[in-house]
């Protein structure tokens, strides 16, 4: 069976930060958030030109294979960074998460650098299917750190991997969906301050896209919402009428 995504995107700056740097995309067969870095307006451009690399692959995503698509797209905003950077020495240092799927008839692509996240909701359990490219799951892989310790640590957000202008490739896995399943992705906005035991409860208890995210939303500010928050939510459905694909950009 083929299916095609339901999905919405939100982008919320926070109760801290003066900027927005991440930026999300979410179609009917791509969805993406990533999340700048660098100071402004670095962190702003390097989120823009990572969406901006991978969302030609929504109106091409029968045509490619699914995974050679997206790490493809990587590599194009690994170049158009570094272009950028060359250009204007004023912008070194700046990068960008990536969380990416693509949904390519009954099957997922998924594409990961940094600490943004993706999750998998199916039949109300939760599945986180990114690794965190970070300093503190370094130390919760090394039984160094518990989860709950990792997500209080002074250095949580210091990530080891991005998309930065130098020459890398992306994580990459490939699952089977089902009718039913929702996706999640997310800025580390919304993961280091909702557990996710909450926001399963969410996404399992809010049916509405829209009043899930907005919720989720919430709950960051709620925990003081000391970054930006940018998320995505998307059902899995079987093949109909297509939506129109949507950026999420900072508000």
């Amino acid at each position: 069976m083929s299916f095609i995504l339901r999905s919405l995107a939100v982008s919320d700056p926070g109760l801290v930060r003066a900027n927005n740097e991440d930026v999300a995309f979410a179609g009917a067969r791509l969805v993406a958030v990533a999340d700048g870095m660098g100071g402004a307006p670095a962190g702003e451009v390097a989120s823009e030109i990572v969406i901006t690399a991978l969302a030609p692959i929504e109106q091409a995503a029968d045509e490619r294979e699914p995974l050679t698509a997206l790490a493809e797209a990587v590599r194009t905003a690994n170049q158009r960074i570094s272009a950028v950077i060359d250009a204007d020495p004023a912008t070194r240092g700046m990068g960008s998460t990536v969380t990416a799927m693509l949904l390519h008839g009954g099957r997922l692509a998924v594409a990961h650098v940094g600490d943004s996240r993706g999750y998998l909701l199916r039949d109300g359990v939760l599945r986180q299917l990114t690794r965190d490219d970070s300093f503190v799951q370094t130390l919760v892989d090394q039984g160094g750190l518990t989860p709950e310790e990792a997500r209080h640590h002074p250095q949580r957000s210091l990530v080891t991997r991005v998309v930065q202008g130098e020459l890398l490739d992306p994580a990459v896995a490939v699952l089977d969906v089902a009718a039913g399943d929702r996706l999640l992705l997310c800025s580390d906005g919304l993961s280091d301050v909702v557990t996710d035991d909450l926001i399963a409860l969410v996404l399992v208890g809010y049916p509405d896209r829209e009043q899930c995210a907005n919720h989720l939303v919430k709950l960051a500010h709620q925990a003081g919402a000391p970054d930006n928050v940018t998320l995505v939510v998307a059902d899995v459905v079987p093949a109909a009428d297509e939506p129109t694909a949507t950026a999420a950009a900072p508000l």
